[in-house]
């Protein structure tokens, strides 16, 4: 693909990621996309063979911004383990406050959406929370092994955490208020440390 190509079909994901953001993915109509996206009907088959095809390559973009985010993040020198947790979960809270109460978090806003609706579309949200979960287990599991996090298996813990964190975040967006993130900020704290929870 040559780089007007790429720039091209980065545009349509860009733009759709915007509107169906805001909107979600069964309210956003091709002629809209289209419209905004600035690109005729033609282009927009040229990437993608259907609006569901569409949705699942905006989710597997999504889900690769994400990881190089939380990559790099994770690739802070002179922090511990704990530390390097502790900012992602910071993050997660700062992004929560900004895009998500917003709707521009793609995962919770569209999870309940699209998996029922699309396959493709729930294998891709699958594949994406999956590779987070195994990033954030890979940290604990160094954690572990230095002796920082007082925690068993790095794998059920990171699991653990993804699953509060989307509640937390759900709960967030019902309320409009940081409440259940505070709560999972400071639960968090207790898992990784071996604390009792209070």
């Amino acid at each position: 693909m040559n780089e007007k190509s790429h720039d091209t079909k980065q545009h349509i994901l860009d733009i759709g990621y915007e509107l169906i953001a805001s909107k979600g993915f069964t309210s956003v109509g091709l002629s809209e996309l289209l419209k905004n996206a600035e690109v005729p009907k033609g282009s927009f088959y040229h990437y993608f063979k259907s609006k569901e095809q569409f949705g699942e390559a905006l989710l597997q973009d999504y889900f690769n911004q994400y990881q190089q985010k939380l990559e790099n993040l994770f690739a802070t020198s002179g922090v511990s383990e704990y530390e390097k947790l502790m900012q992602y979960w910071r993050y997660w809270m700062e992004q929560n406050r900004s895009e998500c109460q917003t709707g521009k978090c793609l995962v919770v806003k569209l999870a309940g959406e699209v998996s029922d609706l699309s396959e493709p579309m729930r294998l891709a949200l699958h594949k994406g929370t999956n590779k987070v979960i195994t990033t954030v287990a890979e940290h604990i599991e160094k954690g572990i092994q230095s002796g920082e996090l007082k925690v068993k298996d790095g794998q059920q813990t990171s699991e653990l955490l993804y699953n509060l964190w989307v509640g937390a975040s759900l709960v967030n967006k019902i309320r409009h208020d940081d409440a259940s993130l505070a709560q999972a900020l400071k639960v968090t704290e207790q898992i990784l440390k071996g604390e009792q929870l209070n």
